[in-house]
C-alpha cells in the first residue's frame, strides 16, 4: 500500500479540527493596532490586544521608527554576530538590562525563540526541566527540543513541584513559569516556586515575564517586583516587547555571565537575522515612555471599573491583578456563540478554546489596554450583561 498523499492528509486533518468546533480563522486588521481598529471592513471595540498600555501607535515610538529608519534602514542584513548588531540593539539592550534592574540583557527575535535559547542553551539530556502545566506552548516545546527531562507539575502547585524535585536526581534541574499565564491572568506564585527549587539543592529559576512586564507591580517592572525577588532568587528572566511595549521582539535578562553564554551557545540567537536596528530605536523610545507610569496608571484604572462593575453585575469573571480578565463558559459552542453576539454588537472579544485550554474551559479573553476609555468599559460591561443574561 502506498503512502498517502500530503494534500490527503492535511484535508483530513483540517476537517477533523472543523467537525470538533476548533477551526481558526483569521481577521484582516485594516491600519494601526488600537482599541477602536477597523476589523474585516468593520470599526470594532477591541478587548483582543496585548497592545497593554497603548504604545504600538504612540506618536513618539513612531516617530522613533521614521527617524531610525532613514538612518538605519529596514532590515539589519545579518546575524548581531555577524555584521547585524547595530548601535540601537546595544542601546536598547543597556535600557532593558537597566529597566529590569539586571546587569545584562540580550535581545531574541521573538519570545518564542528567547524560550528556546534559555532552555536549550543551558540544559541537555542529562538534566531536568519542571514545568507548570499552564505555561506557554514556547516554554514547553523549549523543554522537549532541550533533551532534558521535562516534568509538569500541576497549575501554580509549588508543593506538587516540590515532591517533583524532591524524587530527581538529574545534573542539573530547572524550574520553569509564566510571570502571568496568557490564557487565566493569574500570577505564578514566585515566592514558593522560589523556596521548592532553593530546597532542592539550587534549582534554577526562569520566569517568562511576557504578560507581566510593564504592567503589573508598583513602578510595572513586573511579577518580580510584586513579589519582592530578585537575581538571585530569578537569575533567568525572560520579557517580550510586542506586549506592554507594544512593539516586537524579546529579550533575556541576567548576569554577564548569563547573557554570554546565550551569546555563544544559543542557536536561536546565532543562527537568525537580528532584529531591524529600527525597530530596536522605536522600543527604546516605548520603554522610556512606559516608564513613566501614565500609561500604567490608566490601564489599571480601566481594569478596576471592570472589576467593580462585573462584580455589581454578577458577571462570571475571574478578577486577576493582571489585563487579561478570562471568563469561562465550558463548552467551545457556547464560548464562540458568545464571542459572535458580542461582535454582532460591535465588540470584539475573542473565544478561546482548546487546546488552547483544557477541555471544558473554554472562555472569552478579555484584554484590557491603557487606550480603553470609562465608556469603552461600560459598553463592554452591558454587552456582556446582554449576551449572557
Amino acid at each position: 500500500m502506498g503512502m498517502r498523499s500530503l494534500e490527503e492528509v492535511v484535508r483530513e486533518r483540517v476537517a477533523g479540527r472543523a467537525a470538533d468546533g476548533l477551526f481558526r480563522t483569521r481577521t484582516l486588521l485594516e491600519g494601526a493596532q488600537g482599541v477602536h481598529p477597523v476589523i474585516d471592513g468593520r470599526r470594532v471595540l477591541s478587548f483582543a490586544s496585548n497592545d497593554y498600555l497603548g504604545l504600538a501607535a504612540h506618536p513618539l515610538v513612531v516617530d522613533a521608527l521614521r527617524k531610525a529608519a532613514r538612518e538605519y534602514g529596514v532590515g539589519s542584513g545579518a546575524s548581531h554576530l555577524l555584521t547585524g548588531h547595530s548601535r540601537p540593539h546595544r542601546d536598547l539592550e543597556q535600557a532593558l538590562a537597566e529597566y529590569t534592574g539586571r546587569p545584562r540583557a540580550v535581545l531574541f527575535s521573538t519570545g518564542y525563540m528567547a524560550n528556546l535559547a534559555v532552555v536549550s542553551a543551558l540544559l541537555d539530556r542529562h538534566d531536568a526541566v519542571f514545568e507548570d502545566r499552564y505555561n506557554h506552548a514556547s516554554l514547553v516545546d523549549a523543554g522537549l527540543l532541550s533533551r532534558a527531562r521535562l516534568r509538569r507539575y500541576p497549575h501554580a502547585d509549588a508543593a506538587s513541584l516540590g515532591r517533583q524535585l524532591s524524587l530527581s536526581s538529574e545534573r542539573h534541574r530547572m524550574v520553569v513559569t509564566d510571570g502571568v499565564f496568557s490564557m487565566d491572568g493569574d500570577l505564578a506564585p514566585l515566592r514558593e516556586l522560589r523556596a521548592q527549587a532553593e530546597g532542592a539543592g539550587g534549582a534554577w529559576l526562569c520566569v517568562d515575564d511576557a504578560h507581566g512586564l510593564g504592567v503589573v507591580g508598583p513602578t510595572g517592572r513586573g511579577t518580580l517586583e510584586v513579589e519582592g525577588l530578585g537575581l538571585q532568587d530569578v537569575p533567568v528572566l525572560v520579557g517580550t516587547l510586542g506586549k506592554a511595549f507594544g512593539t516586537f521582539g524579546a529579550f533575556v535578562a541576567g548576569s554577564e555571565a548569563l547573557v554570554e553564554a546565550l551569546v555563544q551557545f544559543a542557536r536561536s540567537y546565532i543562527y537568525t537575522t537580528a532584529l531591524p536596528p529600527a525597530l530596536a530605536a522605536a522600543t527604546l523610545e516605548s520603554v522610556r515612555v512606559a516608564a513613566q507610569g501614565e500609561a500604567r496608571d490608566r490601564l489599571h484604572a480601566a481594569m478596576g471599573r471592570f472589576r467593580d462593575g462585573a462584580a455589581q453585575r454578577g458577571l462570571p469573571v475571574i478578577p486577576t491583578p493582571s489585563p487579561i480578565h478570562p471568563l469561562i463558559l465550558g463548552g467551545s459552542g457556547r464560548a464562540v456563540a458568545a464571542s459572535r453576539a458580542l461582535l454582532e454588537r460591535g465588540i470584539l472579544v475573542p473565544a478561546i478554546r482548546p487546546p488552547t485550554v483544557p477541555q471544558g474551559a473554554a472562555r472569552l479573553r478579555i484584554s484590557f489596554s491603557a487606550a480603553h476609555s470609562t465608556a469603552d468599559v461600560d459598553r463592554l460591561l452591558d454587552a456582556l450583561t446582554a449576551v449572557l443574561s
